[in-house]
C-alpha cells in the first residue's frame, strides 16, 4: 500500500509537471488571435523548444484576475488592454517586467528608445497599437457614404441599426467626438458631471437602433448579415474581413481611439521564465513586425517600421491601414488609461444602469 501511494504521487506530480510543461497565452481570439498565434506563438515553440498554445477568451483581464485571486494560475501569458493592464498591475495581479530585460531593436537601439512612449509599463510591454474605429457594407450604403464620427450618429441621413461595444470605455469618448468635442478636450469634458451627463445624452439620440457586441468577431458579422448599417469594431477585425474575407466593408476613421495592446504574466503563472522569454520573442523588433504581417495594428517599436510592412499575401501595403497612419489619424484620440483606470467602475455602473433603463 505504501509502495502504491508513493507510486501513484509520482506519477500525480509528473502528471502536474507535464500539464506546465506547456505555455499557455491568452489572447482575444478570432483574427487577432489567430494573428499572434502564426507570429509569435508557433515560432517561439519552434525556437525554443518548449510547447505552446493560444487560448482565446472575450476579455482576458477577467480570467486572468479570478484565477490570480483563487490561486490556481494556468495562463503564462496574457493580451490586455492598456488601462486593465496598469489597473492590475497596481492590484498586484501581474509580474513586473524590467524593460532593461527586453532586446534591443534590431538596429541596436536599446528597448528603452525603442520602443513608442508608454508602450512599456511595470507589468506589460505593447504588441501592438490598435484602434476602435467604424465600419460599414459599401453595397449596402451607397450614393452619400458616412465619412465622419457624427455620420454615425445621423439617423436622419443614414437610417437603421447600429452596432457598439457593450460597455462605457471607447463608446463614450466616441459619443463625444461624434458631438463635436475636440480630441484634445474629451477627457477633461469626461471629468466632468456635466461631460459624462452629454455622452449618455449623445448616446440616447441611438440607444433605440442599436444592436450590442462583446466579441471582436461580432460586428463584421453584424454587418455581412445586414443587421446593422454601421457598426464600431476593431479595425483588425474589418480589415481581416475585408482583405482575408473579401467582405465589402469601409472603414472610417474619423474618430478612433487608439490605445496599446500588452502582453503580461499573471502572478504565479506556472512556467514564469518560460512567459518572460515568449514576450522577449514576440515583442522584438521581428516579432513586432511579424505580427502586423497578419493583422492590421501599428507595431510599437520604431525598428518595427524601419521596411515597408506588407501584409502576408505580398500584396497589401499595410501602412495605409495602420491606426497610425498620418492620414488616419486626424480627429482621433489616444485612449488615457489612467483615466479608465480610476474611472472604469463607476462609469460602467453608470452605463449598465443607462441600459436597463427604457
Amino acid at each position: 500500500m505504501k509502495r502504491l501511494l508513493i507510486l501513484t504521487t509520482a506519477l500525480a506530480g509528473f502528471t502536474l509537471q507535464a500539464q506546465a510543461a506547456e505555455l499557455t497565452v491568452m489572447s482575444w481570439g478570432g483574427a487577432y488571435g489567430g494573428a499572434q498565434t502564426e507570429a509569435h506563438v508557433k515560432p517561439w515553440a519552434g525556437k525554443s523548444g518548449f510547447a505552446a498554445k493560444m487560448v482565446d477568451s472575450d476579455n482576458p483581464a477577467q480570467p486572468v484576475k479570478a484565477q490570480v485571486e483563487a490561486g490556481n494560475v494556468t495562463i503564462d501569458v496574457a493580451s490586455l488592454e492598456y488601462a486593465d493592464a496598469i489597473r492590475l498591475c497596481d492590484e498586484g495581479v501581474l509580474e513586473k517586467i524590467d524593460i532593461n530585460a527586453l532586446p534591443a531593436g534590431a538596429d541596436g537601439t536599446p528597448a528603452k528608445d525603442d520602443f513608442l512612449p508608454g508602450a512599456v509599463t511595470d507589468c506589460g510591454v505593447s504588441t501592438d497599437i490598435w484602434a476602435n474605429v467604424y465600419g460599414y457594407d459599401t453595397t449596402k450604403l451607397t450614393g452619400t457614404v458616412p465619412t465622419t464620427a457624427a455620420d454615425f450618429y445621423d439617423l436622419a441621413k443614414f437610417p437603421g441599426k447600429r452596432g457598439l461595444r457593450k460597455g462605457a470605455k471607447g463608446n463614450l469618448e466616441f459619443a463625444l467626438l461624434a458631438d463635436g468635442v475636440a480630441p484634445a478636450d474629451v477627457y477633461k469634458t469626461l471629468s466632468t458631471k456635466e461631460g459624462v451627463d452629454r455622452a449618455f445624452k449623445k448616446m440616447d439620440t441611438i440607444k433605440k437602433d442599436v444592436v450590442w457586441w462583446e466579441a471582436g468577431a461580432q460586428p463584421p458579422q453584424l454587418l455581412a448579415d445586414g443587421e446593422v448599417v454601421m457598426a464600431t469594431a476593431y479595425n483588425g477585425r474589418l480589415f481581416n474581413a475585408a482583405i482575408n474575407e473579401g467582405k465589402p466593408f469601409a472603414i472610417v476613421w474619423d474618430g478612433q481611439v487608439y490605445e496599446n495592446e500588452m502582453y503580461v504574466i499573471p502572478k504565479g503563472a506556472p512556467n514564469k521564465d518560460k512567459a518572460l522569454e515568449f514576450i522577449q520573442f514576440a515583442t522584438s523588433t521581428e516579432g513586432l513586425r511579424a505580427q502586423a504581417q497578419h493583422i492590421s495594428y501599428g507595431p510599437a517599436r520604431k525598428s518595427s517600421m524601419m521596411e515597408k510592412l506588407m501584409f502576408k499575401d505580398g500584396k497589401t501595403e499595410m501602412a495605409p491601414h495602420l491606426p497610425t497612419a498620418d492620414a488616419n489619424l486626424k480627429n482621433s484620440l489616444l485612449s488615457d488609461f489612467q483615466f479608465w483606470v480610476d474611472r472604469d467602475a463607476e462609469l460602467n455602473e453608470r452605463f449598465n444602469a443607462w441600459l436597463a433603463a427604457n
